[in-house]
Order: structure tokens, then sequence, then C-alpha cells
């Protein structure tokens, strides 16, 4: 049974509290610290930029790097079965000519 225990995390000199199980809260505080930081990149020295502008770009700047990651290891992957396709016709053809 999962049991969600509150969490404060900071962002952008704002607390907001979540319902994380334990097993997550360390992961919580990294994404809201990756976050944290990425969106104070965005706003820069420009302290009067609206918060709601930067959450969305910070946002679509995250979305974009895991979405490359995807497409990095969906790559890997076909890869991957490329080479094991390759060794299983070498593994079949030397067990047919050991026959």
């Amino acid at each position: 049974m999962s049991h969600n225990e509150p969490v404060s995390v900071r962002i952008l000199d704002r607390e907001y509290t979540v319902g994380v199980e334990a097993a997550e809260r360390d992961s919580l505080n990294a994404a809201a610290r990756m976050l944290d930081a990425k969106m104070r990149e965005i706003r820069g020295s420009n302290r009067m930029a609206a918060v709601d502008r930067v959450a969305v770009l910070a946002a679509l700047n995250l979305a974009h790097e895991l979405q490359q990651v995807r497409d990095e290891q969906a790559a890997q992957q076909q890869r991957f079965q490329a080479a094991l396709n390759e060794l299983n016709q070498r593994l079949d053809i030397a067990i047919d000519n050991a026959r």
C-alpha cells in the first residue's frame, strides 16, 4: 500500500508542498533543484520576469532535453537490436555448419 507524505520544496523562492512516497523523496528533491536551477537560469538577472513565463520556458527546455534523451535511447535500442539480430544470424549459420 502506498503512503504519501508531504514534502516541501522551494522553487524560485516559493515553497510548494507535494505528496510523495518515502522512496521517491530524494528523486523529487533532485527534480525540484533541477527545476529551480533551470528557472533561475532562464530568469537571469531580470527579477521582473513573469513567473508563469519563466515556468513555461523552463518546462519546455526540460521537456526538450527529455525528448532528446528518449530519441537517443531509441536509436541505441535500434543499434542494439540490429547487433543482436546479426549475432543470431551468425549463430544460426555456425550451428547449421556444425551439423
